[in-house]
């Protein structure tokens, strides 16, 4: 993010008093728990196995519509080959994350499967006095 977008950014914050306020990582809890939470419930919804809409609360708009698509995509690929939804089996093996900016964590969720090891990039924002997930990517 460059300093003229954050800056931006806290404008249009100002201008709208609708718009989600910004809360810093010192005034939130302990983000791992909502990141280990985070990961096994985007790995339910990618199997099939839970409903994209419970995860909604924790993510921003941008970040869930992501993730509608995606899963409408592994519905259909599971569909197409005849594929049953089971539940994953896979063990977070670690949390590794950073604070890029007062109100935000960089973060990436180690899974093992019993196939493969797999990552989860997640970016965590502080707004309006939670933690919200804007940016996730499995890979």
């Amino acid at each position: 993010m460059t300093v003229r977008s954050a800056t931006a950014r806290r404008r249009q914050d100002e201008r709208d008093p609708g718009a989600p306020q910004r809360t810093p990582a010192s005034a939130l809890p302990d983000p791992d728990p909502l990141l280990r939470n985070l990961t096994q419930g985007v790995l339910e919804v990618l199997a099939g196995v839970r409903d994209v809409n419970q995860l909604a609360r924790w993510m921003t708009e941008d970040a869930f519509r992501s993730l509608v698509t995606r899963a409408g995509l592994a519905a259909r690929a599971r569909s197409a080959r005849g594929v049953v939804a089971t539940r994953p089996v896979h063990a977070i093996r670690s949390v590794h994350r950073t604070a890029p900016t007062a109100d935000a964590i960089e973060a990436v969720v180690i899974i093992g499967g019993p196939a493969r090891t797999r990552a989860v990039a997640i970016r965590l924002e502080g707004m309006d006095h939670r933690w919200r997930a804007s940016s996730l990517a499995l890979l």
